[in-house]
């Protein structure tokens, strides 16, 4: 379809027919909803079908189990994303249940949960504990993917970096964990534009998810009420922090045809925390 000469979007941010990866697209408990629970719940409702893995299958399914309830197609795998082996099965598995992959999502992260702290006090089983799961998963996550994308001359890729790689931020291995993920992603973008595939980053600023604050309660022996209200306090736009849709929101958008354009871009979902920095 042409007007005034240009391509047009056959539809607004849709996904019909497409086979999508959503590592991580459970959660940890908690009171709201995370990152990659929504996301896979918002690619499905796009008309995406979804493979929802996370090293929790009960997680797994009951993300799945809230996207069949709205008519959309899931199904949930156990994958530990330190084991490159499961990664491997992973994407095997979309392939031989859709015959393709379109769309990989890379969201798994951890940070106090697992041991992060300032550089003069970070553990080294720490330090490689927490590397391991939020760069060196979404490495061998997208090695595995690129040759299915690249057979097929197309596909997305998303990484979920975070503000905290470009701003003050008190431990040292989730932020530098976060920075090379943006580093990675303009790398394999620009290597794999001529096989018609994006990759794309996401960098989260403060959200009301399970993984930010209820972790913080426990490690700071707070409620959660003033873990939020002291989050809040530090967002523009607004006074609030995000939530996990936002996130999901922008991760439809980069990965829709309406993006089509755009590769190897890092976009900002932080209430516009980052026109603070320098």
């Amino acid at each position: 379809m042409t007007q005034n000469g240009s391509e047009v979007s056959k539809g607004i941010l849709r996904l019909d027919g497409q086979a999508a990866i959503v590592v991580g697209g459970g959660q940890t408990p908690g009171q709201t909803i995370g990152n990659g629970r929504a996301t896979a719940v918002t690619y499905a409702k796009a008309g995406a079908r979804v493979l929802v893995a996370d090293r929790d299958l009960d997680a797994a399914a009951a993300t799945v189990a809230e996207i069949t309830a709205e008519g959309g197609e899931a199904v949930p795998l156990r994958a530990d994303v330190t084991d490159e082996a499961d990664i491997a099965a992973m994407v095997a598995e979309a392939c031989k249940r859709w015959g393709r992959l379109d769309i990989l999502h890379n969201n798994v992260g951890i940070s106090v949960a697992g041991g992060d702290a300032e550089i003069s006090r970070i553990e080294g089983d720490a330090f490689d504990r927490i590397m391991a799961i939020n760069l060196k998963s979404m490495v061998l996550a997208i090695k595995h993917a690129l040759p299915v994308m690249r057979d097929q001359q197309s596909g997305n890729i998303i990484n979920i970096s975070s503000t905290a790689a470009h701003e003050e931020y008190p431990w040292v291995t989730y932020k530098a964990s976060k920075a090379a993920a943006k580093a990675m992603t303009e790398q394999v973008a620009l290597q794999n534009a001529p096989h018609g595939i994006r990759v794309n980053c996401i960098q989260p600023g403060l959200m009301n998810t399970p993984m930010a604050v209820d972790a913080r309660m426990d490690a700071w022996n707070m409620t959660r009420d003033e873990v939020v209200a002291m989050r809040d306090a530090k967002v523009p736009l607004g006074g609030k922090m995000g939530t996990a849709w936002d996130v999901a929101n922008a991760a439809l958008f980069l990965v829709s045809d309406e993006a089509r354009f755009i590769t190897g871009v890092t976009l900002m979902v932080d209430g516009g925390a980052h026109c603070r920095i320098g």
